[in-house]
């Protein structure tokens, strides 16, 4: 039976290396699918990974009907084996919805794959929403680390190469911290107190010490 699978992760986790690997295996075997992104920080229709990979998709914008696009796709002749979905956490409740409808009614298994919490640890709707229908969520095994070492769990943004909590919810960037809006991922504990990186080293270069503990 066709599945709605969920790969989530933080940021830097490989989930578009995953997204990019797991369509060039369909189509080595002569499997013909769409593949479908959001906001990806290469541009718009385009799928990219920080190891240099990229490729076209199709863009996901909030008024796209993903079902309603896979009947007409089908009803000209053209073949769906599989669905990819990137940048998952950017759509639509509604979104994820009909990515259940095409599994159930189509028989058409999709893929999907995302960040499941944002900067201020809240999950995205898009995400949530893959939580509550999915078949299976899968934890992407790659971990990222935070400037510590330890396993990071939850997304930063900065600011200038400060933290931030507050803010919208979806700002596209990189976790390169020459960008004046970047991201960074940590471990909850220096989530929490708001230890980045930069903090980290200005911390053990200053003469005078933090109230706690890094």
């Amino acid at each position: 039976m066709a599945e709605l699978i969920y790969y989530c992760g933080t940021m830097d986790s490989g989930k578009s290396t995953l997204a990019l690997q797991t369509a060039h295996n369909h189509q080595s075997r002569g499997r013909a699918g769409l593949i479908f992104t959001s906001k990806d920080r290469a541009g718009t229709g385009l799928i990219s990974s920080r190891l240099g990979l990229q490729r076209e998709a199709l863009e996901v914008d909030p008024t796209l009907d993903l079902h309603r696009f896979v009947v007409d796709q089908l009803s000209m002749g053209e073949r769906v084996d599989y669905v990819i979905c990137d940048e998952a956490q950017f759509y639509q409740p509604e979104q994820i919805e009909q990515l259940a409808k095409i599994v159930d009614g189509l028989s058409i298994d999709v893929f999907a794959f995302g960040i499941l919490s944002d900067f201020r640890t809240k999950l995205f709707p898009g995400s949530a929403r893959l939580v509550e229908l999915a078949d299976r969520v899968n934890t992407l095994q790659v971990e990222a680390l935070c400037w510590c070492g330890a396993r990071a769990t939850h997304n930063a943004r900065t600011i200038g190469g400060t933290m931030v909590t507050e803010g919208e919810q979806v700002v596209v960037g990189d976790v390169s911290p020459a960008q004046e809006i970047a991201y960074e991922v940590l471990c909850r504990r220096h989530h929490m107190r708001e230890v980045t990186a930069r903090a980290s080293r200005a911390a053990h270069t200053s003469t005078q010490p933090l109230p706690f503990k890094i």
